[in-house]
């Protein structure tokens, strides 16, 4: 028995890849085994095809709401990820410096240090 929807999560597979990159997400798929494979799958429907299956917020919009939420979380692994897939979704680096400001005013000078820590080290990766 499926824990998600077929059809959720066909439309989710295909904007994690588009966001994220296709290799990402195949290897995390991939390292899910009998524990873990519920939640990629379910998260892959909900997350992706749900949240981000529709037309009315633009991808790099919800990617910039990714880096402030994700960033006011202090979830760097995953904001690391995100500001990749920001950047795939036409995020400008003058962007993301603006999004890390406004998590500094609203969640403090430490996490906006983190978040420019994290972002410098992606820039400098996308720039390779």
């Amino acid at each position: 028995m499926s824990t998600f929807d077929e059809d959720l999560f066909k439309k989710g597979l295909e904007q994690r890849k588009a966001t994220l990159g296709a290799e990402y997400v195949e290897k995390n798929l991939a390292a899910a085994d009998d524990f873990t494979r519920p939640f990629q799958e379910a998260m892959t429907a909900w997350c992706w095809g749900f949240g981000w299956g529709d037309d009315v917020i633009p991808a790099k919009t919800r990617s910039m709401m990714n880096l402030s939420m994700i960033g006011a979380l202090g979830k760097m692994h995953e904001w690391e990820i995100h500001c990749k897939g920001a950047i795939n979704n036409g995020v400008t680096p003058e962007e993301i410096r603006a999004i890390i400001h406004v998590v500094g005013i609203y969640c403090g000078v430490p996490q906006a240090l983190e978040c420019f820590r994290v972002a410098k080290k992606v820039l400098a990766e996308t720039a390779e």
